[in-house]
């Protein structure tokens, strides 16, 4: 992709390659009547950094061309946001690659056989995994998919609603790389007895064999520490932190952009005045900021003008 942004198909939409970054735009009809924008660039494991800054940089392009009304939202391969999400019903399908390389291994994805782990309860998260036994455990549901058949396997600790997702998730899988010629076999964790759908799938692992107890959360149960919140203005690239006991909204000034950095979520504020270059920069200064911070995985990180700020946005003023 380098540098180029190019439309996507609508028959590849949910389909994202892990070397390129995407922007998305999602429109609705809010209670007032007016329009609602949300665009979202998400940004691949594999993604270079010249593409990060472009994407980022045509998402504010896009934000002026609708009036810089809209809400921007950084999205990272595996820590989506459950509204991005939602867009792609049942699923995002990540792909290793890039879209480039597409066109020349269309109609190959059915030759081999992938694995993904997929949990959540109110969306679908899909992530590939190794085609391996070390991959399943007890606490999510498994998607097996060979070109003759996709197998399901739930662990004993996954819940309902995710083994349901996880089955709309085949089918998806199923009407969309088999062409809706394709066997599905139901696996549940620590269920043998005469199965034979579980012969099968514990036969592509070379045999069946116990999987290791699930290793509790080191912070299961005690409280996750809060990081105290950073406020800085953007002076051309450069960030000057702000030296504040309480935030005040009078803080922040319309010709100036900010960066609060408030541990789990970092929000880019711009001012209504600022420049469409300056906004451009200011969303640079974000890349850059979560990229020496080595946090360029963190999971939320919002960008809103002035008079369009989010609710979580506002609690902190």
């Amino acid at each position: 992709m380098g540098t180029n942004v190019v439309p996507i198909a609508k028959s590849l939409h949910g389909k994202f390659y892990t070397g390129n970054c995407y922007i998305i735009l999602h429109t609705a009809e809010v209670k007032s009547g007016t329009r609602g924008h949300n665009v979202h660039y998400w940004i691949g494991e594999e993604a270079t950094e010249e593409d990060c800054l472009m994407a980022s940089d045509k998402a504010v392009e896009l934000d002026a061309v609708l009036g810089s009304h809209a809400i921007q939202y950084r999205e990272t391969q595996g820590e989506e946001s459950d509204k991005f999400l939602s867009y792609f019903r049942p699923c995002i399908i990540p792909v290793q690659g890039s879209f480039s390389s597409h066109w020349r291994r269309s109609g190959d994805e059915c030759d081999g056989t992938m694995m993904f782990r997929c949990e959540g309860e109110h969306v679908a998260r899909l992530r590939e995994v190794k085609f391996s036994r070390s991959s399943l455990d007890h606490k999510a549901t498994f998607i097996v998919d060979t070109p003759s058949k996709i197998f399901l396997f739930s662990g004993c600790n996954s819940c309902v609603q995710t083994r349901a997702m996880a089955l709309d998730v085949i089918k998806h899988l199923r009407e969309t790389q088999h062409c809706g010629r394709c066997d599905i076999g139901i696996i549940e964790d620590g269920k043998l007895a005469g199965d034979s759908d579980a012969g099968e799938f514990w036969n592509l692992f070379g045999g069946y064999a116990p999987i290791p107890r699930d290793v509790p959360n080191a912070n299961n149960g005690e409280p996750m520490a809060t990081s105290p919140k950073k406020l800085f203005w953007i002076n051309k690239r450069n960030l000057a932190p702000m030296e504040a006991h309480f935030l005040e909204r009078e803080m922040l000034k319309s010709d100036r952009s900010y960066i609060l950095d408030c541990g789990a979520e970092i929000l880019l504020w711009i001012g209504m005045t600022t420049l469409v270059s300056e906004r451009k920069t200011s969303a640079t200064a974000l890349e850059e900021y979560v990229h020496l911070q080595g946090r360029s995985s963190i999971g939320h990180t919002v960008i809103m003008t002035e008079g369009h700020e989010v609710a979580d946005f506002k609690l902190h003023f």
